[in-house]
């Protein structure tokens, strides 16, 4: 609609961002973003992983989020917007989630999982994951809207505790440590942490 509240046909600002890359019948399109997850189509995402000397930066998702909120994440993940480039939707989402500004993602590894997510939905995701390190005192500024708490946590001790208390972690975090730890983190961890489940 315009100011004068006619609808243009055109679609708002807030309509094309919930626009998302998914397949549907086979074919790669934009799809609402809900109804990719209620329908449980196969999507586009990105995931990153911020680390200083061997600590991963974790957030917890806000409560305000339509699936998993509350849950511990990854430091960043989102699904691009239709043409937009994987890398730059991260660097997007790293200061739209979480005010950290120039840091530059480094490509690790494409992942395809399919997760129950809770509500009716299910994340079945292609995603490109990325590793960034941080400087020493990196500025950080959580965005209230998607974050509600974030944490540094030693590598082995994020393992370590996502073990032993799975049903505070999201499932997608869950699936990168059990199974694709090597391929995503490589020298960034000890070489001790470097098997896959």
């Amino acid at each position: 609609m315009n100011e004068q509240g006619t609808n243009t046909g055109m679609a708002t600002p807030m309509q094309i961002a919930t626009m998302i890359p998914a397949w549907e019948n086979g074919i790669l399109k934009p799809v609402e973003k809900l109804d990719a997850h209620l329908r449980g189509l196969k999507h586009k995402a990105v995931s990153v992983f911020v680390m200083n000397r061997g600590n991963v930066l974790i957030q917890q998702r806000a409560l305000g989020k339509y699936h998993t909120p509350g849950l511990w994440a990854n430091t960043c993940c989102t699904h691009p917007a239709w043409d937009e480039d994987p890398t730059d939707c991260t660097i997007r989402r790293l200061d739209e989630e979480l005010g950290i500004r120039g840091l530059q993602p480094n490509y690790r590894d494409q992942i395809e999982y399919r997760a129950n997510v809770g509500g009716g939905m299910i994340e079945h995701e292609l995603v490109d994951v990325y590793v960034a390190e941080a400087p020493d005192g990196l500025k950080i500024t959580p965005n209230p809207d998607e974050v509600m708490a974030i944490r540094w946590i030693g590598f082995d001790d994020l393992t370590a505790d996502v073990s032993s208390h799975p049903d505070k972690y999201t499932p997608w975090l869950k699936i990168y440590l059990q199974h694709h730890k090597s391929a995503i983190f490589g020298d960034k961890i000890p070489a001790t942490s470097t098997q896959d489940g």
